[in-house]
């Protein structure tokens, strides 16, 4: 169940106090001190994940605090992942002091007192905040203390699998069954961990079933950026893993698939969109074919047909990207449009 809130529908005047009754409710009791409390704006919504939940936030500069008499009031002991899309986050926790920026990450602890500073560049910031308990992180809390307020990278790495997985979760939540944003709940907890454990050297902490799901998310996310690439094969990605084809057709089985299907289906999405699309009504079928890693009319033909029931130029012709040569037939469906999760944030 999505939940939104936003300052530009309660009274003039009262934005700050509801911010601070939203945050305290969905996340935790906290102070909130608006740098400018009559221009005071925020926007959140909130996205239940089963082991955990994901807030998107965006507001104008505001330092919160969370004080010892807070903590003892109500603490969901737990951890607070953020990370910043635009803009620039303080944090003061545990002694350790930082300023994050775009494409970081940093962790806090609803235990400890923090101060934290939304806001801090010229623009609203905006950022994605996870959270979770620390019972369901697989890693042991003295450690994980050790990273607490502390810039953490999400431009490389297990980080930016991390950032890109939570950035598409946001687009695509509404379209999730119950069932299926617990275990995108998990995946994402799979994902801290082993972001946490690169920071802490710590891999050794994982468990065999975490890491095959890790490295089927890094492997879907290396075809995603290959598409174009003719070579893209499960022998190139079991090279490009350092694994052998066959553990790389495992960790496609588990997933209900093959790796060949897996990519074969990965180029034939945008295949549909870029041909049903008029701004590109004067490129050839087979040129976008070969765009995304089809170079051979044939073969490309073969498997749109097999995949859509009718030839790539048929498909073009009915989606209206061409004007129809007294073509018949109903026209294929189109391409599913965006999440229309918090569309007026993005």
């Amino acid at each position: 169940m999505l939940r939104t809130f936003d300052t530009d529908e309660v009274p003039t005047g009262e934005g700050a106090s509801a911010f601070a009754e939203v945050t305290s409710r969905f996340l935790m009791p906290v102070r909130i001190l608006p740098h400018d409390p009559a221009g005071f704006r925020a926007r959140m919504g909130y996205l239940p994940l089963g082991s955990g939940e994901m807030i998107q936030a965006s507001c104008s500069p505001v330092t919160t605090e969370r004080t010892p008499r807070l903590i003892r009031q109500s603490d969901p002991e737990c951890y607070h992942l953020v990370y910043v899309r635009t803009g620039r986050h303080g944090i003061e926790q545990a002694r350790t002091r930082s300023q994050v920026g775009p494409g970081e990450f940093v962790l806090y602890d609803s235990s400890l007192p923090y101060r934290g500073i939304m806001g801090l560049a010229p623009n609203q910031e905006n950022t994605l905040v996870l959270q979770f308990s620390r019972r369901s992180l697989r890693l042991r809390c003295p450690h994980v203390q050790r990273l607490l307020a502390t810039p953490l990278s999400g431009r490389t790495g297990a980080g930016r699998l991390l950032a890109q997985f939570l950035t598409g979760l946001t687009r695509e939540y509404g379209r999730c069954s119950p069932g299926e944003l617990v275990r995108l709940g998990q995946t994402s907890l799979d994902l801290v961990t082993v972001a946490l454990s690169h920071c802490l050297d710590r891999g050794t902490d994982l468990t065999g079933e975490s890491r095959q799901r890790i490295l089927f998310l890094k492997i879907a996310s290396f075809v995603d950026r290959h598409l174009g690439d003719a070579e893209l094969s499960p022998a190139s990605i079991a090279v490009a893993h350092g694994i052998s084809a066959r553990y790389v057709q495992r960790l496609f089985q588990a997933q209900g698939t093959t790796a060949g299907a897996f990519i074969r289906e990965q180029r034939l999405s945008p295949c549909r969109r870029d041909l049903a699309d008029p701004a590109l009504r004067h490129v050839p079928v087979h040129a976008i074919g070969a765009r995304w890693g089809l170079p051979r009319a044939s073969g490309f033909n073969r498997a749109f047909r097999a995949a859509v029931g009718m030839s790539p130029g048929r498909y073009r012709v009915l989606a209206g990207s061409t004007p129809p040569p007294s073509a018949h037939g109903a026209l294929p469906p189109s391409p599913p449009a965006h999440g229309q999760f918090l569309s007026r944030w993005t």
